[in-house]
């Protein structure tokens, strides 16, 4: 479901982004708004699925995941299905993105070592159905994941 936002909901989804877990009535203080607006532009955010949860951001490599790889993989295409519930299993897989060009999946891996990530790499080879596989070292991530941008843009052109 696609919801129009406001200025106000890009205001408290940036406030959202930047400490997840600020009580409703710091966030309205903030704001300069009621309590009770906050908490009604939470729920209905909450409700349409923009706001999916306060997970916290935890930083892989201060847990000694220091390496991450993306994976292409090339697939028979009849076995897409059990090759994502197989990658499911894996606690090193991020995420697993169905994609257009060389690779069907590109799939975000991290790893304590670089001998770890090839362990990973051949048991991903030996899920049936795995044609073939690329992978791409991250070196660095400059732009790790972020959505407030593109919130920022939404509200700014309406």
């Amino acid at each position: 479901m696609t919801i129009k936002i406001d200025a106000l909901d890009s205001a408290l989804l940036a406030e959202l982004a930047s400490d997840p877990r600020a009580p409703i009535l710091e966030l309205a203080q903030r704001l300069g708004i009621a309590r009770n607006t906050v908490q009604a532009r939470m729920k209905r955010l909450e409700a349409a699925g923009v706001v999916v949860g306060y997970p916290p951001s935890i930083d892989l490599q201060a847990i000694g995941f220091a390496v991450h790889a993306l994976l292409g993989i090339e697939l028979d295409q009849n076995k897409m299905d059990a090759i994502v519930a197989a990658l499911r299993e894996f606690p090193h897989v991020l995420e697993v993105h169905a994609t257009t060009g060389r690779s069907d999946l590109l799939v975000r891996i991290a790893a304590e070592t670089q001998q770890d990530l090839l362990e990973i790499i051949q048991r991903v080879h030996a899920i049936p159905g795995v044609k073939h596989t690329e992978t791409m070292l991250a070196l660095a991530t400059p732009i790790p994941y972020r959505a407030l941008p593109l919130v920022e843009y939404l509200t700014g052109r309406q």
